[in-house]
């Protein structure tokens, strides 16, 4: 039977390259963001380069409209296996400029998301039949290196991100006698749209050229350069795939050296 995955922030960046790299695996993967055109593109891409896919818009934020899109992803494809938690906002949050709009809209789709999401799965893992110590679901989180070591200047988003390691935890503990494992993955600074944003920024706020921007960055990249989506969506393949199953609790880092454990 081929298995269903469902990768929330599907659509663009680290979400998009994880949900290329599952269908490419062979899972028939569910693309869930709230940008529904993005998604249904994703889609098409997918489609057309021969693995299969569907598109869904969700709020992950909001307990009933998670519930519900994933109620309707297990509806429409017949069975529901691997949840991807990959929705989330990484905004600088400095402490003296943190609103309650700030806090409650970080912790809201960065934290919050992860226990609808958590919830969500375990309503379709509930309908299958275990035998033995098979493994019949997987969620896989997206927590940070920033959630690992905090990052200055990230208040907000390095706190919601230890978060989620911890949630990470404790779910995989109060679930690994039901089949489930729980794990999450720590990308460090990867080449997306919303870095390279970033990036221009900063050269613009110092009077320095993107260059100049850029090494901030890398400079404390062991392996010299920025991660590619690619290189987190390989991460999650194994996460989510069949080599992983004795691995639970367990926040896998993809930094490329940025820190040592």
């Amino acid at each position: 039977m081929v298995k269903v995955a469902m990768v929330t922030g599907g659509a663009q960046g680290i979400g998009e390259a994880i949900s290329k790299r599952l269908a490419k695996d062979g899972f028939t993967v569910a693309v869930a963001d709230l940008n529904l055109d993005k998604a249904q593109q994703v889609v098409k891409n997918i489609e057309e380069g021969g693995g299969k896919a569907y598109a869904i818009r969700v709020d992950v934020s909001h307990q009933d409209d998670f519930l519900a899109a994933v109620r309707k992803v297990a509806e429409k494809l017949g069975h529901f296996d691997v949840l991807v938690n990959n929705a989330g906002i990484g905004p600088g949050t400095p402490i003296e400029t943190i609103s309650q709009e700030d806090f409650d809209k970080i912790f809201q789709i960065n934290v919050a998301s992860i226990v609808w999401g958590t919830q969500a799965a375990l309503e379709q893992f509930a309908k299958k039949e275990r035998h033995g110590h098979e493994i019949i679901g997987k969620i896989i989180n997206a927590s940070s290196q920033g959630g690992v070591v905090g990052n200055a200047g990230a208040f907000l988003y390095s706190g919601s991100k230890f978060a989620v390691r911890g949630l990470t935890q404790v779910a995989a503990k109060d679930l690994a006698y039901r089949g489930i494992t729980v794990n999450a993955y720590a990308p460090g600074t990867v080449k997306t749209p919303m870095l390279l944003g970033a990036v221009n920024d900063i050269a613009a706020a110092h009077g320095k050229d993107s260059d100049w921007a850029l090494t901030q960055f890398t400079q404390n990249i062991t392996l010299g350069r920025l991660s590619e989506p690619e290189d987190v969506a390989s991460a999650v393949s194994f996460l989510a795939g069949p080599d992983s199953d004795y691995m639970t609790g367990h926040t896998l880092e993809i930094d490329g050296g940025m820190q040592f454990h």
